[in-house]
């Protein structure tokens, strides 16, 4: 199916980046929101992302009026009879999504697709609420769209594989890395991701190391940047939403640490509301009494010696990479790609399959093992990493691991 208009449902930063990557592509792209002072933010969104190109030298400002021509704005469903796909890129509320899903379901062409831009919420619950559940289908953009390469592409239970196949060209025609992701709960790179950003929260309500101490050291690991950083710039709520739907689905192991919830509830959310892990705006640089009280009345809770390594951070992201793998939800070489496009895991290093098998999965093994006696479950080891050990399959000097070295 060759793809001639679409339309993006959402005019939010997430939303607004979406539609200029397609028109970017050269594809006529109507971007919806409730209101018209929504839409008229999110366009003014793509002249920017278009304007900094200008800046750079890197487009003409003709050249970013006919970009911009092909984005149109609406307040509703009536210029959706043409359209060939839909992004839906609203809050994650599965119920407002859903009410949506209906409302397009109404308003498409039977041969359209309707795609979410869901980083976490189940696409076999928003196709089972339309006529065309084979039309559905999840394609996760990262956040900012416009310079992330990776994009998950999710099938739920009834998707067509020709539907599959006509987002993941779609995706590659915007110049992105598409990854097939089979359904699972978070998905694959925030599934991942939410262990790393929870065990860094841990270690710093222990006391084991201040945030500044922990970005620090996880960016000479080889991150762009720490995990503080990045959560207080995609959001604490955000982050919430997502942390829960893992919670809900796979239990204590992805249970928060108690320091998110203070913060929430000081309603630092990071970035945009000014405070979160780190000060902004005015205020940045600053000293931060709030955060220092909330620290101080954690650590007061620990009971026992706590230690930070970087190791404490990265082993539970390769514990549940291989639970990925176990569960038949991507390929290793797809764990790797979309670590090192989607999280800005050290490329150098390989993904993060590869970077486990270059220490030796018994060493890896055996650290999650002392990492679950002192911590508890969420370290405990993944039956396939046990099995791999137990078969010698001890990664990069034992010729075999996730991949294969003999060659």
């Amino acid at each position: 199916m060759y793809i001639y208009k679409t339309a993006v449902v959402g005019a939010g930063a997430m939303g607004a980046e979406i539609a200029q990557v397609i028109s970017f592509s050269g594809v006529p792209v109507i971007l919806k929101d409730v209101d018209q002072a929504r839409v008229d933010r999110g366009l003014e969104v793509i002249r920017k992302v278009y304007q900094r190109r200008v800046d750079r030298g890197k487009m003409t400002q003709d050249e970013l009026e006919k970009k911009l021509a092909l984005v149109t704005g609406a307040t509703s469903y009536d210029v959706f009879k043409d359209v060939d796909l839909v992004v839906e890129a609203v809050p994650e509320q599965l119920k407002l999504k859903q009410q949506i899903f209906q409302d397009l379901d109404q308003a498409l062409p039977e041969s359209a697709i309707i795609a979410s831009n869901t980083s976490s919420l189940s696409i076999s619950a928003l196709g089972g609420v339309t006529k065309r559940p084979h039309k559905v289908v999840g394609m996760h953009f990262f956040y900012p769209a416009h310079i992330m390469k990776l994009v998950e592409v999710i099938p739920g239970l009834e998707t067509s594989e020709e539907t599959t196949g006509d987002i993941i060209a779609f995706a590659e025609s915007l110049r992105k890395l598409p990854v097939r992701v089979n359904e699972c709960p978070g998905f694959l790179v925030n599934r991942i991701l939410m262990p790393y950003l929870n065990e860094a929260a841990y270690c710093a309500q222990e006391g084991a190391a201040t945030p500044k101490q922990i970005d620090e050291a996880m960016v000479e690991f080889g991150f762009p940047m720490g995990p503080f950083t990045l959560v207080d710039n995609l959001g604490f709520d955000v982050c919430r939403e997502v942390v829960n739907v893992l919670l809900d689905a796979y239990g204590s192991r992805m249970r928060p640490a108690e320091i998110w919830e203070s913060l929430h509830g000081l309603k630092r959310f990071g970035v945009k509301s000014g405070a979160g892990f780190y000060l902004y705006g005015d205020r940045a640089g600053q000293p931060d009494p709030d955060l220092e009280n909330v620290l101080k009345t954690h650590k007061a809770k620990q009971k026992t010696p706590s230690e930070f390594s970087v190791n404490r951070l990265v082993l539970p992201m390769v514990n549940e990479a291989i639970r990925c793998i176990e569960e038949h939800v991507c390929t290793a070489a797809d764990v790797d790609l979309a670590v090192i496009a989607g999280l800005g895991f050290p490329q150098s290093k390989g993904g993060i399959l590869h970077h486990a098998d270059e220490i030796g999965l018994q060493t890896v093994l055996g650290e999650l093992q002392r990492l679950s006696a002192a911590y508890g479950e969420r370290f405990w080891p993944s039956p396939l990493l046990k099995r791999h050990v137990a078969a010698g399959h001890l990664g990069k000097q034992a010729k075999k691991g996730f991949f294969d070295y003999t060659a």
